[in-house]
């Protein structure tokens, strides 16, 4: 996945105005929302994988969720799913287009939460929240 380059942070007289992205917003992240998928579409990321690979690639998921989280992400076209025939079938995933397509943004959201959202155990996720001023 490529990383975009970091900017900084720009300081803005007024607030940034999005043309009314609820509904679109609401669709995003009802599928991206959900747990494991961010992580799947990134580990697909890497390449084209079997159903093992990308357990390995995606820590900590279950194969139930897995299988579950995979058939969303092809139902949905972000993920292409292939089985090569043969007297031993293998399935393979692959990143769609649309799925590629949201590479880019995947990627500016990594680079966001490493600027702004501290590490898990860090001192600064430590640190009880501050109210606002």
């Amino acid at each position: 996945m490529t990383t975009p380059r970091r900017a900084q942070p720009a300081h803005r007289s007024e607030p940034l105005r999005l043309p009314e992205p609820l509904p679109t917003l609401t669709r995003a992240f009802a599928l991206l929302g959900k747990r494991w998928n961010g992580l799947i579409i990134a580990a697909l990321a890497k390449g084209p994988a079997d159903f093992a690979q990308i357990r390995e690639r995606v820590p900590g998921i279950s194969d139930r969720m897995l299988a579950q989280r995979l058939q969303e992400l092809t139902t949905v076209d972000l993920v292409a799913r292939t089985v090569q025939p043969g007297p031993s079938p293998r399935t393979h995933y692959t990143l769609s287009a649309h799925g590629n397509a949201f590479l880019i943004p995947l990627a500016a959201l990594a680079v966001w939460a490493e600027d702004h959202l501290p590490a898990s155990g860090s001192p600064a996720s430590l640190r009880p929240p501050t109210p606002d001023r």
